[in-house]
């Protein structure tokens, strides 16, 4: 059999306590690796160019081209796990341990590989502590200058079966991610309490899945969310976002203390028991002024009755609130189109995998839509998760042809405004692509489209926000980000970017670094927000602190170009980016 030497970056992971789980419940067992293969690993393997080339009933093995990616995959990986186990049980997490080495193997002629490269892996591997990964000195000497976690030095240790003793180092994840992998973070509380609006107000927050699967979670966010998108489509309506209320999920506080925070009078809490064919869902509306039930009901139906549910539960919400529907408000609420169950929950894993804003992800979402696809080829909402995974190719860099993904995503959000002009999601993407496309016209055409069906969408002001900023209308932009608070008080910290960027082009440069410091404070993986603070320190004559601040920029991500932003943000008035140049420059940086 021919074979042929090389260098390799190998990555061994493994399922910790696999036997014992799979004792307990093998057919659940089984199926939650299946899910987490298809879901996590495959994805982020694919996206940090690694290849599989053995895979055992529990574990896999990896070859990387570059220690960097090997590791940048197993910080995903273990920072995706940390997400899939958020609030299951600790006897029924799933935890992995992953163990990289930088040697020599033996390639044979089927592709796979032997050798000590690939038994150190493997070693280190079962060193590491769930949640961990063990790298050895080979393989940490390439990326310590890129890691941002706690490293603990093992020191020399004996591995089984190979001669010399090899240092160990143990990263352990979970507190701040690496260069190119930020982590997408949730406030505790908003900054303030946000002032009830005039209109009636309402929060939904995540319905409790007690369907005895950790694991079907994603059904159960996803009835919470498509009823928050339900009543976002009334204007009568202030409703606050999924990003905030989510934020409760599980928390220990009271309904009061929750319409307090984010500023709303009314609550829907509910829950979801999905078992075999048939679905409970139990909700109820509350009145946080005096803490009771506005309105309670149950409905046990089959499973393919849920679109029935979420039409009674909106339409029932709407008429406790007594509110006055507007012909428009009443035919929205109204038209919904039959979609098969398995592609709406083929939708629900996708939406859930797009909204880690990582490139596996990426690849997960575009997966799962795609299938839903598969099931229903003209299920719009599908069609428009599939754009967004190319429109978020290209704005950040997850693609090696940009203006291929540009023009994809642009087609098919062309196609779903075509199959459903109402739907949201398609107008949201049209909008993103003609602002990408520099025609920041039609995109603001299409954005107030988009908010005259859905006036409570975030994702539309946000994105309005943005072209605003790109059109030369910062002030504008400020306006639009302040209504966009007052409807996700706990906001994702990419608004503050937007802020800052708005107060940058008023000339408020003092005002901008105090932004920019709170969205650190928040998110200090961000580049972006290093890079607009260095610009601010130099037209601001603090040469030294400017510097520091791009330092931290490029260690962050070292490919951050200058260039590559001019050739993608579509201001209008150059002189818009240029300004931003100029204070680098001010900073003494030679950009």
């Amino acid at each position: 059999m021919a074979e042929s030497r090389k260098i390799a970056a190998i990555l061994a992971a493994d399922v910790v306590g696999f036997s014992r789980m799979t004792g307990a419940d093998e057919d659940r067992t089984l199926a939650r690796l299946r899910a987490l293969r298809s879901d996590l690993i495959d994805p982020t393997v694919a996206v940090h160019n690694g290849r599989v080339f053995k895979r055992t009933g529990d574990g896999i093995l990896v070859e990387f081209r570059s220690v960097v990616d090997a590791v940048r995959c197993s910080v995903e990986l273990q920072n995706g796990m940390i997400e899939r186990n958020t609030g299951v049980p600790q006897e029924r997490c799933i935890e992995i341990r992953i163990g990289v080495h930088l040697g020599d193997v033996v390639e044979e002629s089927d592709g796979d590989l032997m050798g000590d490269g690939v038994n150190i892996a493997a070693r280190l591997e079962s060193l590491a502590k769930p949640g961990a990964i063990c790298l050895s000195e080979d393989a940490y000497r390439q990326v310590k200058a890129r890691l941002d976690f706690p490293v603990s030095d093992l020191g020399p240790t004996q591995l089984k079966n190979i001669a010399d003793p090899v240092r160990v180092y143990s990263l352990q994840v979970g507190v701040l991610a690496p260069a190119g992998l930020p982590t997408p973070r949730k406030s505790a509380a908003p900054e303030q309490p946000s002032p009830q609006p005039d209109q009636a107000s309402i929060a939904v927050l995540a319905f409790n899945n007690m369907s005895g699967d950790a694991e079907q979670e994603y059904f159960s966010d996803g009835l919470s969310e498509d009823i928050i998108t339900d009543l976002s489509r009334l204007s009568e309506l202030h409703v606050i976002a999924r990003n905030s209320s989510f934020v409760y999920k599980r928390a220990t506080i009271s309904v009061p203390e929750v319409a307090k925070a984010l500023g709303v009078r009314y609550v829907l809490e509910g829950s979801v028991r999905k078992a075999g064919n048939r679905v409970r869902v139990t909700a109820q509306l509350i009145d946080s002024s005096h803490g009771g039930h506005v309105w309670a009901s149950r409905f046990d139906r089959d499973l393919t009755d849920i679109f029935a549910v979420q039409d009674e539960l909106t339409q029932e919400i709407v008429a406790a609130l007594k509110l006055k529907l507007s012909a428009g408000d009443r035919d929205r609420l109204a038209r919904r189109r039959a979609v098969s169950l398995e592609a709406y929950e083929f939708l629900l894993r996708g939406r859930e995998q797009a909204l880690t804003l990582s490139r596996g992800g990426n690849i997960a979402a575009r997966q799962l839509a795609g299938a839903a696809i598969a099931i229903d080829p003209k299920y719009a909402a599908a069609h428009a998760l599939v754009a967004f995974t190319h429109l978020n190719d290209y704005a950040n860099g997850f693609t090696s042809d940009p203006e291929a993904s540009l023009k994809i995503g642009f087609e098919l959000a062309e196609l779903v405004v075509g199959m459903d002009e109402e739907e949201p999601a398609g107008r949201l993407a049209l909008g993103i692509a003609h602002m990408w496309r520099r025609d920041l016209d039609r995109a603001l055409a299409e954005t107030r489209r988009g908010l005259a069906f859905s006036p409570n969408s975030v994702g539309l002001l946000i994105l309005m926000a943005n072209i605003q900023i790109f059109s030369g209308d910062p002030a504008g932009a400020l306006v639009t980000l302040n209504e966009t608070m007052r409807r996700d008080p706990h906001y994702p910290d990419i608004v503050l970017q937007f802020v800052a960027d708005a107060r940058f082009s008023l000339g408020d440069y003092e005002q901008a670094i105090a932004t920019i410091e709170r969205r650190l404070a928040r998110n200090p993986q961000s580049e972006t927000a290093y890079a607009l603070l260095a610009s601010c320190y130099g037209h601001l004559g603090r040469s030294e602190d400017g510097c520091h601040a791009w330092e931290q920029a490029l260690k962050i991500n070292p490919d951050f170009s200058v260039e590559r932003r001019r050739r993608v943000q579509p201001f209008r008035r150059f002189e818009d980016f240029d300004r931003r140049v100029e204070g680098l420059r001010k900073a003494g940086l030679a950009v």
